[in-house]
């Protein structure tokens, strides 16, 4: 993605994505006064006379399907484009769309809730796979620019880790907590790598964007160089204050979401009658 649009486009949906699961593994918490949740790898549209149950997972496998081919559009000229960058790419867009998929043929032919075991190895091999190829990425990435993406590799190892511990423990509230926020403050960081890396006005003091050609594709690797090594030391530390700085928005959030929840839910906990009673 590297492009200003593909940054704020997939930012923007991870985001919505992480913000609807934050809100909802909050009330599902306080409605069972904890002692009753069970994580859910994704939620459905509950309204009454609606046939949207399944949007989350329909909107999610439509994003990943369209980010696939949209990898290999050469934005903004009109011809296709197919470099091992655009496949490394369209291949973490592969395994979303390959959780969400199996996630809807799975709840649209009723199978065993057994399955949802399955749901959640598919969603770490989601995290696994885009930390692989994060890591080995081929692109170039420098100075600054590889400096953002370091610090979007932490994001997606600790996402990873929370997924494995909300797979292992389905009752574990504070993994699938920390899971949406993790993709909230991925989504974040995909659009603050957007702004930071692509607009040239907010390219951080001392440092510059550039191009470079790399045959006919005019590929564009290192985005923004920096003249000195003290431009290049306070871009690095400007780029932890942001990544910080919306971790701790992000926090603000949900305390206050936790808070209204906490005040508008009414706690219904599952009453266990002894044999006694029972009878």
């Amino acid at each position: 993605m590297g492009q200003f649009v593909p940054h704020i486009a997939s930012g923007f949906v991870f985001t919505l994505l992480g913000l609807w699961h934050t809100v909802n593994t909050i009330k599902a918490y306080n409605l069972g006064c904890g002692s009753n949740f069970k994580v859910k790898f994704w939620y459905p549209l509950d309204r009454p006379h609606s046939n949207l149950k399944y949007l989350e997972l329909i909107l999610v496998f439509s994003f990943s399907v369209l980010g696939i081919f949209g990898q290999f559009w050469d934005y903004p000229f009109v011809h296709l484009s197919f470099n091992v960058i655009n496949f490394e790419h369209a291949t973490m867009f592969l395994h979303l769309a390959v959780f969400s998929g199996f996630a809807l043929y799975n709840e649209l032919n009723r199978s065993s809730n057994l399955l949802s075991g399955v749901e959640g190895v598919f969603a770490a091999c989601v995290f696994s796979q885009e930390l692989f190829l994060l890591h080995f990425h081929s692109a170039d990435h420098n100075g600054i620019e590889g400096h953002y993406h370091w610090l979007l590799q932490l994001i997606v190892f600790a996402s990873l880790g929370s997924v494995i511990v909300a797979a292992c423990c389905p009752t574990c509230f504070p993994a699938a907590l920390v899971l949406s926020l993790l993709v909230v403050l991925q989504g974040c960081w995909f659009m603050n790598m957007g702004f930071m890396l692509w607009v040239s006005n907010l390219v951080p003091k001392g440092c510059s964007m550039r191009i470079v050609e790399n045959g006919k594709d005019e590929m564009m690797l290192g985005a923004v160089i920096c003249d000195s090594k003290e431009a290049d030391m306070r871009a690095r530390a400007l780029a932890n204050l942001q990544f910080s700085w919306i971790l701790a928005g992000i926090l603000i959030f949900t305390g206050f979401i936790s808070l209204k929840c906490t005040k508008s839910e009414t706690c219904t906990p599952k009453i266990q009658l002894s044999d006694y009673e029972q009878l």
